[in-house]
């Protein structure tokens, strides 16, 4: 919010309370509402309305009073309504919230100052050769390439010359026309879940995935939305082994949880020999 609209929305807003008469004035802040012992100050809503985007303040000041009011109302009655074990049980919750809050917060703060979170080609190449049972696939994978185009395109032959191409400078060419296409992948490196190919592309399904997501060389088919070109390079299974390149977010994943894990263990223990040194924990038998 610029400046001059937040001046004016504040503007606004005295104007409007100021005239609606819910001024009520103290020796150290203006009281805008109150509901039994609880007040809402001038102070209080100004910074509500500068973290917010208000298109309306007049409707947003009415709303929140009401909203506010209501809140206290429905807490003063469970303050005076709930049973006393109740109450102590929340506020040891709170309690509890409060400290876990904080100390969460502290121990992030903690480990993003010093955690290393770069895991090199070697660090995971180890794992995953350590760890292959456990990258077992759920769902076929494949490494392929597509593209549609139009049914009548003008040079399919060029254009199939320089799909089944493994030259990288044809591979550049076919990329260069990708504006010509209706769609297209042609990063063939990368492995893509069997369900997204048939997803992506109108002509497969599930009934002649099967058969057409073999692993070949070249495929050419055909329906009323325009002409394919297909290549699968790679295929996997169910059960088998996933690659290394398709699981390294995971492993990194991993990898650096266990060094969050090792890092937190050694900052505990830190804190703790650092209290213990400066006479700040002692156990008293």
């Amino acid at each position: 919010m610029s400046n001059y609209k937040s001046f004016f929305i504040l503007g606004s807003l005295t104007f409007l309370l100021a005239g609606c008469g819910y001024f009520q004035k103290t020796e150290e802040e203006t009281v805008i509402a109150r509901v039994n012992d609880h007040t809402l100050t001038e102070e209080t809503l100004k910074d509500i309305l500068s973290s917010n985007t208000i298109t309306d303040s007049a409707s947003f000041v009415q709303n929140y009073i009401n909203n506010w009011a209501t809140d206290q109302l429905l807490l003063d009655g469970a303050m005076r309504n709930l049973p006393k074990d109740d109450q102590e049980a929340f506020e040891a919750l709170v309690a509890k919230y409060r400290k876990d809050l904080y100390i969460r917060y502290y121990k992030d703060a903690l480990i993003n100052k010093q955690l290393d979170s770069i895991v090199s080609d070697n660090e995971a190449k180890a794992f995953y050769e350590n760890n292959r049972q456990n990258f077992l696939l759920n769902e076929p994978l494949l490494q392929f390439k597509f593209i549609q185009v139009e049914e009548d395109y003008s040079d399919l032959n060029e254009l199939k010359k320089l799909f089944r191409s493994s030259d990288y400078r044809d591979a550049k060419t076919l990329d260069s026309l990708k504006f010509q296409y209706k769609n297209h992948f042609l990063n063939d490196s990368i492995w893509v879940k069997e369900r997204v190919v048939i997803n992506q592309i109108n002509i497969i399904n599930n009934e002649n995935s099967k058969q057409l997501l073999k692993k070949t060389n070249f495929i050419q088919l055909r329906d009323s939305l325009g002409l394919y070109l297909i290549a699968v390079k790679n295929t996997l299974g169910r059960n088998d082994i996933a690659p290394l390149e398709y699981v390294r977010p995971t492993i990194n994943q991993i990898i650096n949880n266990k060094r969050k894990l090792a890092l937190i263990k050694r900052l505990e223990k830190e804190i703790k020999d650092d209290a213990i040194k400066n006479k700040k924990f002692e156990i008293y038998n």
